[in-house]
Protein backbone atom coordinates (compact mmCIF):
# COMPACT_ATOMS: atom_id res chain seq x y z
CA UNK A 1 0.00 0.00 0.00
CA UNK A 2 1.18 3.85 -0.90
CA UNK A 3 1.30 5.37 2.32
CA UNK A 4 3.80 8.09 1.69
CA UNK A 5 3.20 11.58 -0.40
CA UNK A 6 5.81 11.53 -2.73
CA UNK A 7 5.87 14.48 -5.67
CA UNK A 8 7.06 12.03 -8.62
CA UNK A 9 4.15 10.03 -8.00
CA UNK A 10 1.81 13.01 -7.98
CA UNK A 11 3.25 14.93 -10.70
CA UNK A 12 2.69 11.56 -12.64
CA UNK A 13 -0.76 10.89 -11.71
CA UNK A 14 -1.62 14.62 -12.35
CA UNK A 15 0.22 14.27 -15.92
CA UNK A 16 -1.57 11.60 -16.21
CA UNK A 17 -5.36 12.44 -15.52
CA UNK A 18 -4.57 15.64 -17.35
CA UNK A 19 -3.30 13.57 -20.46
CA UNK A 20 -6.58 11.75 -20.71
CA UNK A 21 -8.51 14.73 -19.56
CA UNK A 22 -7.06 16.62 -22.62
CA UNK A 23 -7.43 13.60 -24.86
CA UNK A 24 -11.33 12.90 -23.76
CA UNK A 25 -11.95 17.04 -24.88
CA UNK A 26 -9.77 16.98 -28.38
CA UNK A 27 -11.82 13.75 -29.38
CA UNK A 28 -15.10 13.61 -27.65
CA UNK A 29 -15.53 17.25 -26.98
CA UNK A 30 -16.70 16.37 -23.66
CA UNK A 31 -15.60 17.34 -20.03
CA UNK A 32 -13.92 14.56 -18.26
CA UNK A 33 -15.98 14.10 -14.90
CA UNK A 34 -16.64 10.89 -13.99
CA UNK A 35 -19.77 11.36 -12.01
CA UNK A 36 -21.42 12.84 -15.45
CA UNK A 37 -19.67 9.86 -17.10
CA UNK A 38 -20.84 7.09 -14.98
CA UNK A 39 -24.64 8.99 -15.08
CA UNK A 40 -24.48 9.07 -19.08
CA UNK A 41 -23.75 5.79 -19.05
CA UNK A 42 -26.91 4.55 -17.61
CA UNK A 43 -28.76 7.23 -19.73
CA UNK A 44 -28.21 5.64 -22.67
CA UNK A 45 -29.43 7.73 -25.76
CA UNK A 46 -27.79 8.83 -29.38
CA UNK A 47 -24.33 9.38 -27.61
CA UNK A 48 -22.74 6.01 -29.41
CA UNK A 49 -19.20 5.48 -29.96
CA UNK A 50 -19.90 2.21 -32.40
CA UNK A 51 -21.62 -0.64 -30.38
CA UNK A 52 -21.27 0.95 -26.87
CA UNK A 53 -21.36 4.08 -25.56
CA UNK A 54 -18.01 6.37 -25.28
CA UNK A 55 -18.65 6.48 -21.54
CA UNK A 56 -18.22 2.71 -21.63
CA UNK A 57 -15.11 2.53 -22.70
CA UNK A 58 -14.32 5.44 -20.24
CA UNK A 59 -15.01 3.26 -17.20
CA UNK A 60 -13.85 0.23 -18.77
CA UNK A 61 -10.26 1.75 -19.26
CA UNK A 62 -10.35 3.18 -15.53
CA UNK A 63 -11.46 -0.36 -14.12
CA UNK A 64 -8.57 -2.16 -16.30
CA UNK A 65 -5.97 0.45 -15.55
CA UNK A 66 -6.66 -0.27 -11.97
CA UNK A 67 -6.21 -4.24 -12.10
CA UNK A 68 -3.42 -3.72 -14.62
CA UNK A 69 -1.41 -1.49 -11.76
CA UNK A 70 -2.54 -4.23 -9.35
CA UNK A 71 -0.34 -6.87 -11.32
CA UNK A 72 2.30 -4.24 -12.70
CA UNK A 73 3.05 -2.70 -9.46
CA UNK A 74 0.89 -3.83 -6.65
CA UNK A 75 2.86 -1.89 -3.95
CA UNK A 76 0.93 1.33 -5.36
CA UNK A 77 -2.65 -0.22 -5.00
CA UNK A 78 -4.60 0.13 -1.94
CA UNK A 79 -7.42 -2.70 -1.42
CA UNK A 80 -8.34 -2.67 2.15
CA UNK A 81 -11.27 -0.53 3.12
CA UNK A 82 -10.96 0.11 7.01
CA UNK A 83 -14.20 1.19 7.80
CA UNK A 84 -17.77 -1.03 7.38
CA UNK A 85 -20.85 -0.75 4.68
CA UNK A 86 -22.52 0.67 7.45
CA UNK A 87 -20.31 4.19 6.91
CA UNK A 88 -19.59 3.15 3.36
CA UNK A 89 -22.74 2.60 2.41
CA UNK A 90 -24.68 6.52 3.52
CA UNK A 91 -21.27 7.68 2.91
CA UNK A 92 -21.55 6.88 -1.21
CA UNK A 93 -25.03 7.93 -1.33
CA UNK A 94 -23.77 11.82 0.40
CA UNK A 95 -21.45 11.78 -2.34
CA UNK A 96 -23.39 10.52 -5.15
CA UNK A 97 -26.22 13.27 -3.87
CA UNK A 98 -23.91 15.81 -3.75
CA UNK A 99 -22.29 15.30 -6.93
CA UNK A 100 -25.48 15.91 -8.77
CA UNK A 101 -26.44 19.21 -6.79
CA UNK A 102 -23.66 20.09 -7.56
CA UNK A 103 -23.71 19.12 -11.09
CA UNK A 104 -20.43 17.35 -11.08
CA UNK A 105 -17.45 16.34 -8.91
CA UNK A 106 -14.08 16.68 -8.26
CA UNK A 107 -12.72 15.55 -11.21
CA UNK A 108 -15.11 17.71 -13.57
CA UNK A 109 -15.22 20.78 -11.66
CA UNK A 110 -11.81 20.56 -10.31
CA UNK A 111 -9.05 19.17 -12.96
CA UNK A 112 -11.35 20.51 -16.20
CA UNK A 113 -13.63 23.09 -14.66
CA UNK A 114 -11.17 24.90 -12.75
CA UNK A 115 -8.35 24.36 -16.17
CA UNK A 116 -11.34 26.62 -18.31
CA UNK A 117 -11.40 29.24 -15.53
CA UNK A 118 -15.03 28.25 -14.46
CA UNK A 119 -16.20 30.19 -11.63
CA UNK A 120 -19.15 27.71 -10.98
CA UNK A 121 -16.25 24.92 -10.68
CA UNK A 122 -14.49 27.26 -8.51
CA UNK A 123 -17.01 27.54 -5.99
CA UNK A 124 -17.63 23.79 -6.62
CA UNK A 125 -13.84 22.55 -5.62
CA UNK A 126 -14.05 25.15 -2.38
CA UNK A 127 -16.96 23.04 -1.38
CA UNK A 128 -15.76 19.96 -1.93
CA UNK A 129 -12.15 20.58 0.19
CA UNK A 130 -13.68 22.49 3.07
CA UNK A 131 -15.79 19.08 3.72
CA UNK A 132 -12.96 17.41 3.22
CA UNK A 133 -11.13 19.00 5.88
CA UNK A 134 -13.57 19.29 8.12
CA UNK A 135 -14.33 15.57 7.72
CA UNK A 136 -10.97 14.76 8.32
CA UNK A 137 -11.02 17.05 11.07
CA UNK A 138 -13.88 15.55 12.33
CA UNK A 139 -12.77 11.94 11.88
CA UNK A 140 -8.58 12.24 12.49
CA UNK A 141 -8.83 14.54 15.47
CA UNK A 142 -11.90 14.22 17.21
CA UNK A 143 -11.26 10.51 17.06
CA UNK A 144 -15.19 10.10 16.56
CA UNK A 145 -16.63 6.28 17.31
CA UNK A 146 -15.65 4.28 14.45
CA UNK A 147 -13.02 5.88 12.47
CA UNK A 148 -10.66 6.49 15.74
Amino acid sequence: MLVEFTPVSAALGGIIIGLAATLLLATEGRIAGISGIVAGLFKGGSDKLGPLPWQAFFVAGMVGGGILLRFVAPDLVTTGVELSAAWLIPAGLIVGIGTRVGNGCTSGHGVCGLSRFSARSLVATLSFMTAAMITVFITRTLAVGAFG
